[in-house]
């Protein structure tokens, strides 16, 4: 399904950081692992969009308002042999879900991916929503036999 001519996707700016940490937010305040914290949200994301050598991040745009966010950061994989992506923070504003717009966000990801020759894209999502893993499966993304752990560090 082609998005709606009133809506397209595109490279993030710094002039869109306010809107980018209310859909980190909103994001994180429906994980189990995570607690929002604006000035938090803030920094990490102002990391990606001040050194695009580290990630991209992309929204969904309306000709007033940013509607849904993808975060994708890079990495390199010795086990794949070269770089690949890490994909975070995926979020559609819960007024336009049901519209098809994060698989088209997610797929233009992949297009992206495949376009610079990055040879995985790896992702985290919630154990516990089936949702959300069916949303994934959906565009190819399988489970991995490896689970996530993480040491945190409180700066």
């Amino acid at each position: 399904m082609p998005l709606n001519p009133n809506v397209r996707i595109e490279p993030a700016t710094l002039d869109d950081l306010p809107r980018l940490v209310d859909l980190t937010m909103a994001l994180f305040d429906m994980e189990e692992d995570f607690n929002p914290n604006r000035e938090k949200q803030e920094r990490g994301l102002r990391c990606i969009l001040e050194q695009p050598n580290r990630g991209r991040i992309f929204v969904l745009r309306t000709d007033y308002e940013i509607i849904g966010m993808i975060n994708i950061q890079f990495t390199i994989s010795t086990a794949m042999g070269g770089f690949a992506l890490l994909l975070e923070d995926v979020i559609i504003h819960p007024d336009y879900r049901n519209n098809n717009y994060g698989t088209q966000l997610l797929e233009y990801v992949i297009k992206f991916a495949k376009r610079k020759d990055f040879l995985r894209i790896t992702l985290l999502t919630d154990k516990i929503s089936a949702e959300s893993q069916r949303f994934f499966q959906k565009l190819g993304f399988q489970h991995s036999h490896m689970i996530p752990m993480r040491l945190t560090f409180d700066v």
